[in-house]
């Protein structure tokens, strides 16, 4: 295959497979599983970060040649993603930083003003910013004109493993816009991380899909395939969906010719 990176923040990625680090049965599984999915990018929520601890700090299972990018997991305001931000980065994680700011604690869904308020913010403290929102299309371009590196719409509640409830918004963003567009949250299988590239999504970020299976290691290893098969097949350019039948070889001639 043909060199296929994509940037993101400044940094060249050859993986398009974000990986989160929650939920795990075992954290010592962590470092497998990045191994074998081929991420080159993390996300750990800030409050899981313990310096005071090695067998509790969540960055001791995380390797140093991956870009960690810390979320603002329980900020239920743009105020408290800042404070997080800055915490994340003060704690030695770097400046790129995911909004996740999650009002409802039902549905966690995103609260779409609140991030673009954040990301204003950050982005003029220099940080890197991904934020996580509805697939709101006037939205996600008012984040892209406040300097978000990415944008990362759902595609169903966060822990769901429903898959792309949201497909038809989401390609309006991969549409519409020039940043690259990652999938976070909702993909619950290989085929529907496969789907979104074949969409021509420029990533995706899977967590509970993997921590919640059987073996987290395999299944890191089957998004991995999955990821890559979808963009492959989004470079090839898929057939067009019709209505009717089309026969793939002639259907007249080959009888006739016998008579």
């Amino acid at each position: 295959m043909v060199v296929d990176d994509f940037i993101v923040g400044g940094k060249t990625l050859s993986s398009r497979l974000f990986i989160g680090t929650g939920k795990f049965p075992d954290r010592r599984l962590i470092p497998d599983v990045i191994a074998e999915s081929g991420s080159q990018v993390v996300t750990v929520a800030l409050r899981r970060v313990n310096p005071e601890s090695a067998e509790d700090n969540i960055l001791s299972y995380v390797p140093d040649n991956v870009v960690l990018m810390p979320n603002t997991s329980g900020a239920r305001n743009a105020e408290e993603a800042v404070r997080i931000a800055r915490l994340a980065r003060s704690a030695g994680c770097g400046n790129w930083i995911k909004i996740e700011i999650t009002p409802d604690s039902t549905y966690l869904l995103p609260d779409n003003h609140e991030t673009l308020l954040a990301t204003q913010q950050l982005v003029k403290e220099g940080f890197v910013v991904l934020p996580y929102v509805m697939p709101d299309l006037v939205v996600a371009r008012q984040l892209e004109d406040a300097g978000a590196a990415a944008v990362m719409p759902l595609g169903a509640p966060i822990g769901s493993n429903k898959g792309l409830k949201s497909r038809d918004f989401i390609a309006m963003l991969v549409e519409e816009l020039s940043v690259p567009v990652v999938v976070d949250a909702g993909i619950g299988r290989p085929s529907e991380a496969c789907e979104a590239m074949e969409m021509g999504c420029a990533a995706v970020l899977v967590n509970t899909a993997i921590a919640s299976s059987e073996n987290p290691v395999k299944m890191a290893k089957a998004f991995s395939e999955a990821v890559r098969a979808g963009r492959r097949a989004y470079l090839a350019g898929l057939g067009p969906v019709r209505d009717k039948a089309e026969a793939s070889s002639p259907l007249t001639g080959f009888i006739s010719s016998l008579e």
